[in-house]
């Protein structure tokens, strides 16, 4: 019988994020920080809104590019966060959650079958590089490097250029690091970006949660809003994953092609979720500043954890995850995970998950109660104290 399947899509791994996740489901008393979502609930106000919108019998299609209202809200949104002007009508496409912005955002740019590439800083999040390989890309991994605070450089930027490039994907603020980029940095690989006429996908799911200064978007630099494709949504903001709501914004031939494909394979995004998404930008700045304080809190909390017990990690200041690295213990990052879950009862993501720079580190989410968060890391202090026992041991 002929072979059914696509060989590019069989050779293709699996997430390395859910198989802990899918473990840890079944043992008693487990402890997950593996997963990255909101443990808070949608904030009622919005909640209330996708509600009403059924009540009044919203449950139709909207148009392929989502309600213009929700739309005139995204553009309002970034122009006073952000300083970008962005046309409602042309430049704003409505998707099912940031991810498929990402995918249809590649499939709308790349020529299959020419070598073009997509460069794609590590560690991030998972689905850059299946995307681009579905994409019929090349994708070229950017290896990011510790000593940096896994920031991406001009140089590293410059060095991975080549004639075939023409995407650069900008994962900031980061999963599964928590890195950010600063304006200064941002300003130093815009240079290279335009000197060598490429274009930017820039995840900014996790704009709203940065500690340190307020997040600036690389579209927002001269020169830069007509060669990036801006990816952002309502999961992280404002704990609404399940609703499956993102967008995307840019040039704006760029985003009419996203919408044919969109079209075709979607036709639009949940109405209810839509309604909702309207009160979340109108109303919801009060909701992010009180998720943002308690994410704070607890990543303030692991950082002295950390310290008390001899756990190097650099300080994140963004998303909400840390990034610890476990060198130390001479197991790689799936052996120490899986440990980890077999005798402490907690799962945490490799590091390795999210690209081979990972390897030697632990994604920890802190999207989870300060409660949960205490009882996990007497654990891990337990556990790495055994770990460094048996190498005295050796």
């Amino acid at each position: 019988m002929r072979n059914p399947l696509a060989d590019q899509v069989v050779e293709i791994k699996p997430s390395g994020i859910r198989k802990f996740f899918d473990i840890v489901s079944e043992m008693k008393d487990a402890i997950s920080l593996g997963v990255g979502e909101p443990d808070f609930a949608t904030p009622w106000h919005i909640r209330d809104e996708g509600i009403y919108s059924l009540e009044k019998g919203h449950t139709k299609y909207t148009s392929n590019a989502g309600l213009m209202q929700l739309r005139e809200e995204i553009c309002n949104y970034l122009y006073r966060t952000q300083g970008i002007k962005y046309s409602s009508k042309t430049d704003v496409l409505i998707t099912v959650g940031g991810s498929e912005a990402i995918d249809i955002g590649m499939r709308a740019m790349i020529n299959p079958g020419v070598g073009e590439e997509i460069l794609i800083p590590q560690p991030s999040y998972v689905s850059y590089e299946p995307c681009a390989i579905l994409a019929g890309a090349k994708p070229v991994i950017i290896n990011l490097k510790a000593e940096n605070e896994f920031r991406l450089t001009a140089k590293e930027l410059e060095d991975a250029i080549t004639e075939k490039t023409k995407l650069l994907i900008l994962p900031f603020p980061n999963n599964p690091t928590g890195a950010i980029m600063e304006k200064e940095d941002l300003e130093a690989i815009a240079e290279v970006i335009i000197k060598h006429d490429i274009y930017v996908m820039s995840d900014e799911i996790y704009s709203e949660l940065t500690y340190k200064n307020k997040h600036v978007s690389i579209a927002s630099l001269p020169g830069m809003q007509e060669r990036t494709i801006l990816i952002n949504g309502f999961s992280k903001a404002y704990a609404m994953t399940g609703w499956r709501m993102g967008y995307a914004c840019g040039p704006s031939n760029i985003i009419a092609q996203m919408t044919k494909i969109h079209q075709f394979a979607i036709m639009c995004a949940p109405t209810t979720g839509q309604y909702a998404g309207i009160e979340a930008l109108k109303h919801g700045d009060d909701d992010i500043r009180e998720m943002r304080t308690a994410y704070n809190q607890r990543r303030r909390y692991l950082m002295h954890a950390f310290k008390e017990m001899g756990l190097e990690c650099f300080e994140p200041f963004g998303a909400f995850y840390v990034f610890p690295c476990i060198k130390e213990f001479g197991m790689t990052s799936e052996e120490f995970a899986a440990r980890f879950l077999e005798e402490e009862k907690v799962a945490a993501v490799p590091g390795n998950a999210f690209g081979e720079s990972g390897e030697g580190y632990l994604r920890i989410s802190y999207a989870y109660s300060l409660e949960k968060l205490k009882v996990a890391m007497e654990r891990l202090s337990r556990f790495i104290t055994k770990l460094r026992e048996e190498q005295k041991n050796k």
